[in-house]
């Protein structure tokens, strides 16, 4: 049963976000997990494509992998390219824009094999990396492209938003989470990869007690042997919403974000970025005075704001996700946040 809603989930999520038909999914544990993954599988290919297979000689005396990232990058990708042995700062780093894109014209002169990360979704401002640019400089060179879209890989949900996703259909490799716009419970990270033996290659268990099977089994494309069912929910989200369901929510969270920020801007506090998909980034002021406006909306309890570092200050950063939020409470927080102001005083 598990694995015939696997194939099923597959099927739906690949057609929802416009996936490559061939793309091959595993359920992990989160993000991070779905990052990790990949880049093992990436890791993996790359080298078995020069004459190196990791499984059985591992990383001593490998060929160079050269690795490239944004200089925005989310700090769980770092952590997966150190779980998996590439090095948290050995890698490539590539100059961002004043949104937190990557700038595919500074892209490093490299030859293959090389591994580039990108991402959908930053997690400040919500841009999304140029990701035909990084595609046709990889086409030049061997490699492979990953993309970490945690929550940013939902907007290929919503056709008003493909110019943001144009080109993420090129990658080898997706990262997400089902719990952040699907609204399931944590633990539900979704691994996406273009080739599922690259999966395989990596992650199978071979024992005598274990034997093949023509269905989809998870131990044999994830790194965990044991996991629980995470299709089940997922697939009872989809069932019930449908693929306009799933439009419809990304629609009303990214319309729900501009409208906190047309109002909060309107009031006077800075936005600080160009508002394209969830995210709000936010400023009263400078620094310290945003510290004391997040105190102010925290204890005043309504909405819940967070902190963040944008450009070497504190600001503010107001995320659009939860299914149950509509265009009266994205407004009723826009109050909210303007009321605290007040009380916190500034420009």
């Amino acid at each position: 049963m598990g694995a015939k809603l696997h194939d099923v989930v597959r099927r739906w999520l690949v057609e929802l976000l416009h996936l490559p038909a061939e793309t091959g999914m595993a359920f992990v544990t989160g993000a991070t997990v779905a990052n990790a993954s990949r880049l093992a599988a990436a890791r993996d290919a790359l080298l078995a494509g020069v004459g190196w297979d990791v499984q059985e000689s591992g990383l001593f005396g490998a060929p160079d992998i050269p690795v490239v990232i944004g200089e925005r990058a989310h700090s769980t990708l770092s952590k997966s390219l150190g779980l998996v042995g590439l090095g948290r700062s050995r890698v490539h780093v590539v100059p961002a824009d004043d949104q937190g894109r990557l700038r595919s014209e500074l892209l490093p002169d490299l030859d293959g094999p090389v591994l580039v990360c990108a991402q959908a979704g930053e997690v400040n401002t919500g841009a999304f990396d140029p990701f035909d640019g990084i595609a046709d400089w990889l086409a030049e060179r061997s490699g492979w492209l990953h993309v970490d879209g945690a929550f940013g890989l939902w907007a290929r949900a919503d056709p008003n938003r493909a110019d943001l996703v144009a080109g993420l259909d090129r990658a080898d490799s997706w990262a997400t989470d089902g719990h952040k716009w699907l609204n399931v419970t944590y633990d539900c990270g979704v691994a996406f990869v273009r080739r599922l033996a690259d999966l395989r290659r990596t992650f199978a268990a071979v024992a005598g007690y274990l034997p093949a099977s023509e269905s989809f089994e998870a131990m044999h494309h994830t790194p965990q042997s044991s996991q629980r069912a995470r299709q089940i929910e997922v697939w009872s989200v989809l069932r019930t919403l449908g693929r306009d369901g799933v439009a419809a929510l990304v629609t009303t969270a990214c319309d729900g974000a501009a409208l906190i920020a047309d109002r909060l801007r309107a009031a006077g506090l800075t936005v600080l970025n160009d508002v394209v998909l969830n995210q709000v980034l936010v400023r009263l002021d400078d620094g310290p005075t945003t510290e004391r406006l997040i105190a102010a909306i925290q204890a005043d309890g309504r909405v819940w704001c967070g902190p963040t570092q944008w450009q070497g200050a504190t600001a503010m950063r107001i995320s659009v996700s939860s299914w149950r939020t509509t265009l009266d409470d994205a407004a009723h927080a826009a109050d909210v946040i303007v009321a605290c102001a007040g009380r916190v005083g500034g420009g």
